[in-house]
């Protein structure tokens, strides 16, 4: 079974966190919410974390998740995070779905030269040329490994959703 954190009831992940100034490479005015998990049947940790500046989770799980070196988002939406608004069309949600990803990544103290996979779900493969242009705006040099998967639907009918996984450096 999975470990429940105490600090989580579970009505609503991320209450009972305290939110803290984000690291300097945050966006201006940026605030996020860490918590410490430690399993006590396992000698591993994750950092839990999450941030205003994207798109809060619609399901129990996290936004993103550090554990040791590694740091996975969960896949992000389309969805303006000031908003709640979804913008039209694929190309406008695939900037989007990767500007989320960016501030998951700052909340995390890291930036997208830490990416070194992407998962991509689109609902029509007709449309992997116009993800692929916003794509290649945010992965233009050294590019991480990536796989595109056509599906028949993502929550909220989007029609991108973004996931990926960043290393830090071993220190």
């Amino acid at each position: 079974p999975a470990h429940r954190c105490h600090r989580h009831p579970r009505t609503g992940a991320g209450q009972g966190l305290r939110p803290r100034k984000a690291p300097l490479t945050a966006p201006t005015g940026a605030t996020h919410a860490v918590h410490i998990h430690r399993n006590p049947k396992e000698n591993t940790m994750k950092t839990i974390l999450s941030t205003a500046d994207a798109p809060a989770a619609i399901g129990p799980y996290s936004q993103a998740v550090r554990s040791g070196e590694a740091l996975y988002c969960s896949g992000q939406l389309g969805i303006d995070p000031a908003t709640g608004k979804l913008p039209e069309g694929v190309a406008a949600q695939t900037e989007q779905s990767l500007k989320n990803i960016r501030a998951l990544l700052a909340a995390a103290g890291a930036g997208i030269e830490n990416v070194v996979k992407t998962t991509v779900f689109i609902t029509n493969m007709a449309d992997f040329p116009l993800v692929n242009a916003e794509y290649s705006k945010v992965f233009a040099e050294n590019p991480p490994a990536r796989s595109c998967v056509a599906v028949r639907e993502l929550p909220k009918k989007v029609l991108c959703e973004v996931e990926i996984i960043a290393a830090f450096p071993e220190k």
